[in-house]
């Protein structure tokens, strides 16, 4: 008995982990408030150190922790300015105008950007 109540309790764990996890894999970014969000309304960012064009991320490891990649699955397609990024770890990442688009964890919702000028190095993605 023991047994089925532990695996109820731990469905609905595992389904909003999923979930959250899901939402770092979306289509391109769309515009709200006149930055880059994600498909879960969430702000996006880019990061200086990255070099436009170049086809790579420098937020790798514990950078990416704090700033997770928007990531694309292997079937999206890069169109106009959205394009899309091998990561080191050969996934794929969204980039904007050739800069590669991140999240930042501390913001907690939709609308959030308290990530803006982190270590003077991250700025919201602007259209």
């Amino acid at each position: 008995m023991k047994f089925t109540s532990r695996a109820a309790l731990s469905r609905p764990l595992t389904i909003a982990l999923l979930a959250a996890c899901g939402s770092l894999y979306a289509a391109p970014p769309m515009v709200a408030d006149g930055v880059l969000v994600g498909s879960n309304g969430m702000t996006l960012y880019t990061f200086d150190k990255d070099v436009a064009a170049s086809g790579k991320s420098a937020c790798n490891g514990p950078c990416a922790t704090n700033w997770p990649p928007l990531m694309a699955t292997a079937t999206d397609q890069a169109a106009g300015e959205y394009s899309i990024i091998t990561r080191d770890d050969g996934t794929k990442q969204w980039a904007v105008k050739g800069k590669p688009v991140y999240f930042w964890v501390k913001d907690a919702k939709p609308g959030d950007k308290t990530g803006d000028g982190v270590n003077k190095v991250w700025q919201t993605a602007k259209p």
